[in-house]
């Protein structure tokens, strides 16, 4: 019995606990950062979309509370549908919610919303981007950035496959590019094809393409962007005024010079959450695509920043994640929508501070918009379904443990161990 204590006692504790938990942190860590930082970001929104909008809204609508209450119902759809991609992915598999049926079906839907737009959608700030079903407009691009990452990165697998590459051109050229097309054609949104194409890249990265090529490539749609801007004067008006705002501060700069006319009366500190004087009809779009301006404003520098932090903090847990990933096509779609996602946020910011152009796309979880946010949500559901379908890494306790297996006690306490067959 002595014996036996004596064996029990000196047995090692197994490593494979603190190895598993320390696997475990490893994959909840980036999903807690994802999760916090997109609370934190939406719920922010929430409170500058009322305070953004609320003069406005009583001015033309007489009720303060009406654009919050309808982002307040978005932002519950979204995490809804964020919810619901989860558990699909957990109740139906990974693999099947990233099939060729759903990736496809996807697709087509966006590609069909974005012609029903050109057709039945109603022009708004210049542009037809909007397709109204009754009293809801619903921005279609918005879901067919998701849909051309979905694809984009299928279309990698397949090349790293073996998939001969005279098909996967001509896949290229349908499934990427003739999208491309449509929405800077149909919608003139230069914007959201430069996004997309920043996730492309991304794709591309991720996927091991030489240097060359996407050197040779990004070089390719630099020209054609220029050729772009230099095409439509309103672009080039844009470009103009982004070089000096302060030349036509009553016209074409007009809006930029009251966005940094915000920043600069913000301070450190703000002048306290609610009491925005731009927002007071003075500088346009403030609830949508120049909130970082109120933020600003009222939040001052510090305000600023900690929505800089949250977007980082965001894109570093996204990429762990999808270094994680238990699959290439996981590891492709996670860091390619982070990398979407948090572009968006930054070409936002830098808008609305004078250092890029004025785009026209919202910020991310904050600007006020149904199909911004479900759609950010949406990117978020993706993301995190990846981490939720990804196993933590086997440990060397754990392959040694799996060559092993108890068979019976020996001697009143003893172990014996054999090999597994």
């Amino acid at each position: 019995m002595a014996r036996a204590q004596q064996t029990h006692s000196n047995r090692t504790p197994p490593p494979s606990h603190s190895l598993l938990q320390r696997a475990s942190k490893e994959v909840m860590v980036p999903r807690l950062m994802v999760i916090l930082s997109t609370a934190a970001l939406v719920v922010l929104g929430l409170v500058m979309v009322f305070s953004a909008s609320s003069v406005t809204a009583f001015v033309e609508q007489g009720d303060a509370y009406g654009e919050t209450i309808k982002q307040i119902i978005f932002a519950l759809i979204g995490v809804a549908i964020c919810v619901g991609v989860i558990i699909a992915s957990k109740a139906f598999g990974f693999e099947f919610m990233t099939s060729k049926f759903v990736v496809y079906a996807f697709w087509g839907l966006c590609v069909l919303g974005i012609l029903a737009t050109a057709a039945l959608g109603k022009e708004a700030l210049g542009a037809k981007r909007w397709l109204y079903i009754g009293p809801v407009s619903i921005q279609v691009a918005e879901f067919m950035k998701i849909a051309l990452v979905l694809m984009s990165a299928r279309i990698m697998i397949e090349f790293n496959e073996g998939m001969d590459a005279l098909k996967v051109f001509v896949r290229c050229a349908i499934f990427i590019v003739a999208p491309l097309a449509l929405l800077f054609v149909l919608q003139s949104d230069l914007g959201t094809t430069v996004i997309c194409l920043v996730a492309i890249f991304a794709i591309l990265i991720l996927g091991g393409v030489p240097a060359r090529w996407i050197v040779l490539l990004l070089v390719l749609i630099a020209a054609l962007v220029v050729a772009a801007i230099a095409a439509a004067p309103y672009r080039m008006t844009r470009f103009l005024t982004f070089l000096d705002p302060w030349g036509n501060a009553e016209g074409d700069g007009y809006q930029i010079v009251h966005s940094l006319q915000a920043l600069a009366s913000g301070g450190l500190f703000g002048v306290g959450l609610g009491n925005s004087y731009e927002k007071l009809q003075y500088l346009p779009e403030a609830e949508t695509d120049f909130i970082f301006a109120i933020i600003g404003e009222e939040l001052g520098l510090i305000g600023a920043m900690v929505v800089v932090a949250l977007f980082v903090v965001f894109l570093y847990g996204g990429y762990c994640i999808a270094k994680d990933a238990s699959t290439n096509y996981g590891m492709l779609i996670a860091g390619a929508l982070t990398t979407m996602l948090v572009a968006q946020a930054f070409i936002n910011i830098l808008c609305v501070i004078g250092f890029f152009p004025i785009t026209g796309k919202p910020l991310p979880f904050i600007s006020s918009g149904g199909s911004s946010l479900i759609s950010s949500l949406l990117i978020v559901g993706i993301i995190l379904s990846v981490s939720f379908t990804s196993e933590p890494a086997e440990t060397p306790y754990q392959e040694r443990r799996e060559k092993l297996h108890v068979v019976s006690s020996v001697d009143g306490g003893g172990y014996q161990r054999s090999k597994r067959r």
